[in-house]
């Protein structure tokens, strides 16, 4: 925590808080808990609909060191062979009827807790900044809806912008890239434009690990997170337990989900390494854990 930050850009505001997000290869990364209230996403789907076990969830995250607690009330599982048809869409009163009682339950219970929330919806963004969150996360970086912006520059909270392509859950399982490290770029270029444009500040940009990329287009993005921070701004990265890792571990057949930790924890070590500040995860503990174990091997 800083009261002066030297880089406006790099170190977020949320509230009366500050998170330093300065690439430091590893010494100082943030850990992001995913905190689904849906009944479909594809890792913990159905498991904190009910309001007292989303607080118990985010009490136990926090205990294990999170930074953020990342409420989400739309699945986007994309379509395609890992996970098939793909989430449906969910409107507008249902996303908030799912996501505002988590939120303003949380920031009630624990009011030094920071809140992100994660919609392309600017009614649901601007509501659950009401209710208590600090940062809006959007998957599609502004293409569905650019007014985002503007919600996130009225209310001067940090914005995630994400690369994607097609529709949450009618995303495409993979696209043909020709350059996917500069495809993406340019598109995260384009996000931030639009972000400027509309007078929002504190942006963050995360590349779509396991949007519509093969396997090797998420690995190769991994192996380039240095290549996005060179846009100036932090860089979050969400691996975790997508299928790309199951592919990679997995004899023929993807490992499980409930299997893919480790090797979770092997991608966001290198992407750390190479700058990423934050890492949106299920598994704070053990990302916690590794993190405080990298950060101590750095000179």
């Amino acid at each position: 925590m800083h009261t002066m930050p030297p880089n406006p850009s790099q170190i977020l505001a949320c509230g009366d808080r500050q998170i330093d997000c300065r690439p430091s290869g590893g010494r100082n990364a943030h850990v992001m808990g995913i905190l689904n209230v849906t009944p479909d996403s594809f890792s913990d789907g159905g498991r904190y609909v009910a309001v007292e076990a989303a607080l118990a969830q985010a009490e136990q995250m926090l205990r294990d060191g999170a930074a953020i607690i990342d409420v989400g009330g739309e699945s986007s599982r994309p379509k395609g062979a890992a996970y098939g048809k793909g989430a449906d869409p969910v409107p507008e009163d249902e996303e908030k009827r799912r996501v505002l009682p988590a939120i303003e339950a949380i920031a009630r219970r624990f009011p030094d807790a920071l809140i992100s929330i994660d919609t392309y919806k600017p009614g649901v963004a601007q509501a659950a900044l009401d209710a208590g969150a600090h940062i809006i996360n959007d998957i599609t970086g502004l293409r569905e809806f650019p007014e985002m912006a503007q919600v996130a520059a009225q209310a001067n909270v940090p914005l995630i912008l994400m690369h994607s392509l097609g529709r949450p859950g009618a995303m495409p399982h993979e696209v043909q890239y020709d350059d996917v490290v500069a495809t993406v770029t340019r598109s995260l270029q384009t996000s931030i434009d639009v972000a400027l444009q509309a007078g929002a500040r504190q942006l963050v940009l995360d590349p779509g690990f396991g949007f519509g990329k093969s396997v090797s287009e998420n690995l190769t993005l991994i192996a380039h997170t240095a290549s996005f921070t060179q846009l100036g701004y932090p860089v979050l990265v969400g691996i975790s337990r997508k299928s790309t890792i199951g592919a990679v571990l997995g004899d023929g057949a993807p490992l499980p989900i409930e299997e893919r930790l480790y090797g979770t924890l092997g991608a966001t070590a290198t992407a750390v390494l190479q700058g990423a500040a934050l890492v949106r995860t299920h598994d704070v503990r053990p990302t916690v854990e590794m993190l405080t174990v990298l950060a101590a091997t750095q000179p």
